[in-house]
């Protein structure tokens, strides 16, 4: 049996967020908006368009995080981080599913947002990110001995 390399783990890892931060950025300026007009009440006043370009936007983005997710779960760890990879894979899973409900939370057709969804995607996203961001420097600490 091949034994992992350390060093394939590693760059995969890095990788994977570091296009996980490039997906994010592309839809952080649509999600603000619909934050924003959540926030001040004002969701009915986003056009059918605007709405329906978000959603699109978010479900592109939400497929290319289960691109990503396909990879860290595709990924062999080496022994000493196989424990925080196993949960890195289950908050990533986490992270994209609650992109796939902020996704759902829009209804283009009808102008509207589930509120209550979209703010429960949102808690699941953001639980699942400090999850990640645990993981990872974790990850990185046993690697390097740190």
């Amino acid at each position: 049996m091949k034994k992992p390399n350390l060093g394939f783990y590693i760059q995969k890892i890095n990788d994977v967020v570091t296009a996980s931060e490039t997906v994010g950025e592309e839809m952080n300026p649509s999600y603000e908006t619909v934050r924003t007009a959540i926030d001040t009440d004002k969701v009915s006043e986003l056009s059918t368009e605007e709405l329906t370009k978000t959603k699109d936007l978010f479900l592109s983005g939400t497929d290319k995080y289960r691109e990503l997710l396909a990879q860290i779960n595709g990924l062999k760890a080496p022994a000493k981080v196989m424990g925080i990879h196993k949960k890195l894979e289950k908050a990533f899973t986490e992270y994209v599913e609650g992109c796939q409900e902020m996704v759902d939370s829009i209804d283009a057709d009808n102008k509207t947002v589930n509120v209550e969804m979209f703010n429960a995607s949102e808690s699941k996203q953001d639980e699942a990110t400090d999850t990640i961001s645990f993981c990872i420097q974790r990850v990185t600490q046993l690697v390097l001995g740190k």
